[in-house]
């Protein structure tokens, strides 16, 4: 199988650990018998120092190339004074999500065993292990609806979803359920908002399509607390773009951190759900403050890249072989600086991805 690849590092810590995420991409390569072109690009701040904007035509370029997108993190202090949409998070994430209609955020918050005692949260709410998957409308809803202005006094933004927009999410959130816990709570503001009324009723229509996964609908509100009250009690939450933002970092924290949560973003398929064709990115941030100090928890980027292969490669077994990987060094007690507890021994960035490779050679 020969596969071609984006690689867009970014900034701050991004190329860090991406440099550990190609490790392990590389012992997956010769474990299963594959050959992938990587093909690096500029993108974020990066991009702007070396081609004046964010997001360049020839990043997009070989983007459309490949058959996947490995994103590390884009942003800065460097580049806070520019214009709101030429700054790196905006000239750059949202339109490559636009450009490539990557419709469909899987991000699972995922505690591993032993690592309970990272989460804020008391180890009787954790338990032993928790699996959350926050599925995440991404290129419609508040974040793209128009009109969207500002004028003089008034600044305004729009909520707006097709029933096409939402059908087509709630089959790839029913679709997880299935292979999952069978467990779907759809998230939304039906008792507010006339977008989420529709957005119920639609959730609820195309749930009759899957009557072997259990479908209920909260309150977003009432999501937000009932994610720390009992996390235990959700398997899958599908949410609206601006929900599932909110939900999906929130439900990082109760894993313990931003750089133990990986995340999938697809594209559709020719049949209307989600394809094969994606960005994968760790969910946290460029952390401008720890970058260049060797101290940036990897393991967020090196499951996207596990998931890379699960979703665009087709090989959930390779996912799985690196799921059991990071948790096989977590449960020796290894720990990088966030998510270990105080006076624990740390690791820096390579030495967890030494660490890993081991565990997965």
């Amino acid at each position: 199988m020969k596969k071609k690849i984006a690689v867009l590092a970014g900034d701050g810590i991004g190329p860090e650990v991406m440099a550990q995420a190609l490790r392990i991409l590389e012992a997956l390569e010769k474990k299963y018998g594959m050959t992938i072109d990587k093909h690096p690009a500029d993108v974020g701040g990066i991009a702007i120092d070396n081609h004046g904007k964010a997001l360049p035509e020839s990043t997009i370029k070989t983007c459309e190339e490949s058959d996947a997108i490995l994103f590390g993190s884009v942003g800065g202090p460097k580049w806070e004074k520019l214009p709101p949409e030429q700054q790196p998070e905006r000239g750059a994430l949202l339109p490559l999500r636009k450009h490539f209609q990557l419709f469909a955020n899987l991000r699972p918050a995922i505690v591993f065993k032993g690592l309970a005692s990272a989460s804020p949260l008391k180890a009787e709410i954790i338990g032993d292990e928790l699996d959350v998957l926050v599925v995440r409308e991404l290129t419609g809803g508040l974040y793209f609806g128009q009109p969207k202005y500002r004028e003089g006094d008034k600044a305004v933004d729009t909520m707006v979803y097709t029933k096409a927009e939402i059908e087509r999410i709630a089959h790839v959130a029913f679709q997880a359920a299935r292979q999952r816990g069978k467990k779907l709570c759809s998230i939304d503001k039906a008792n507010v908002l006339t977008t989420m009324v529709f957005w119920r009723e639609i959730v609820t229509e195309v749930g009759k399509q899957y009557p072997d996964v259990q479908l209920s609908h909260m309150y977003v509100d009432n999501a937000a607390m009932q994610l720390i009250r009992n996390p235990r009690q959700f398997d899958v939450l599908l949410c609206e773009n601006m929900f599932g933002d909110i939900l999906s970092d929130e439900a990082s924290m109760i894993a313990g951190s931003l750089g133990m949560l990986p995340s999938a973003s697809l594209a559709q398929s020719p049949q209307g759900t989600a394809g094969s064709f994606g960005l994968f990115e760790p969910s946290g941030g460029s952390a401008p403050d720890i970058a260049g100090q060797g101290i940036a928890n990897p393991i967020a980027q090196i499951l996207s890249t596990g998931m890379m292969f699960q979703y665009a490669f087709g090989m959930p077994q390779a996912y799985q072989d690196v799921h059991q990987a990071v948790s096989k060094v977590l449960s020796q007690g290894h720990r990088t600086r966030d998510i270990a507890t105080p006076g624990q021994k740390t690791v820096g960035t390579a030495e967890m991805g030494d660490l890993i490779l081991k565990a997965l050679t």
